[in-house]
């Protein structure tokens, strides 16, 4: 068990340039807060301006994250990109967008010469699939989350094997709280089962992988 406490380093070229997807989100405007409380310049892209009221201090780039044009727009001159990507409940349609976005992404970076990649996926998602709790493993997943997390299991397939600097971050289950600061970041989930972790901790962590290496090519499991 790893305690995730830093801030994430700021090279001699200043603060973190970064694009984030799914900024809209509970998460990604946590993520958006913080990166630039933090000083980071940051674009955020959005399907539409309405939906990012109340965000302040980053860019803002109104387009489709699964259109790799937008996508290369976006990119221009950042050091990386946290997708914070979500998708509603689906228990009975198919779900594409988190793949079908990230394929679109993976391109568009090795286009933009853009190689750090801090993607949020969520506990269940592959190896951490069976450790979510006995509710959350026999009736969440399986009646409502099944066609999610087939694509975010699609989702971090991409990402693995993108040739990027990938982190993949599976937070436990999300909650609103304050946060405490600091996370137990876990890849042995021996004995795990349930956990939750506050949304802004969560940001925090994701934060911090923009420029560390830590948990570089691996997918730790964050929780309190």
């Amino acid at each position: 068990m790893i305690s995730s406490t830093g801030t994430a380093p700021v090279n001699s070229e200043g603060a973190a340039k970064i694009l984030v997807l799914g900024a809209t989100g509970a998460t990604g405007r946590l993520i958006v807060s913080q990166a630039v409380a933090r000083g980071y310049d940051v674009t955020v892209l959005v399907r539409s301006a309405e939906k990012a009221s109340g965000i302040t201090g980053a860019k803002l780039i109104v387009g489709d994250a699964r259109d790799e044009t937008t996508l290369r727009k976006g990119l221009k001159g950042r050091d990386g990109v946290v997708s914070a990507l979500g998708t509603p409940v689906s228990p009975f349609r198919e779900v594409t967008l988190l793949s079908t976005a990230t394929r679109a992404l993976v391109s568009a970076m090795k286009a933009e010469h853009v190689s750090r990649l801090v993607c949020i996926t969520g506990i269940g998602a592959g190896d951490s699939a069976g450790h979510g709790g006995f509710f959350a493993d026999n009736v969440i997943f399986p009646l409502l989350l099944k066609k999610v997390y087939a694509d975010k299991n699609r989702q971090e397939a991409i990402v693995r094997d993108s040739g990027l600097d990938w982190v993949l971050v599976r937070p436990s289950i999300l909650n609103n709280k304050p946060g405490r600061g600091s996370v137990r970041a876990l890849t042995d989930l021996s004995g795990f089962h349930g956990g939750s972790i506050a949304r802004e901790d969560v940001a925090k962590f994701v934060l911090n992988q923009v420029r560390a290496d830590a948990w570089l090519h691996r997918s730790p499991l964050i929780t309190w």
